[in-house]
């Protein structure tokens, strides 16, 4: 055993998109305030079918080791930050 555990937090939203939407955002804001969170990680399923998961993040390896912070299905070029996050 690792010492790490593991919090599964059931969340409902009415469609896959708004699923991956709600899984975003929240990742992000408790990254922003722990260390331990892993975004790249986060993952969605429907309610009858758990086994069934869907990411969300893209988290494509980048060179220099970081990963891409952008949706799954993004168009634009891989990045480590979400261009959003970097207006003022």
């Amino acid at each position: 055993m690792t010492g790490r555990w593991v919090i599964h937090l059931p969340v409902t939203a009415p469609d896959l998109l708004r699923a991956r939407i709600f899984a975003r955002t929240t990742a992000r804001v408790l990254a922003r305030l722990s260390a331990c969170v892993d975004p790249g990680e986060v993952t969605v399923s429907a309610e009858d079918e758990q086994g069934v998961h869907h990411r969300v993040f893209c988290d494509r390896l980048l060179p220099g080791g970081a990963r891409c912070a952008l949706p799954v299905d993004h168009t634009a070029p891989c990045s480590r930050r979400a261009p959003w996050l970097n207006r003022r």
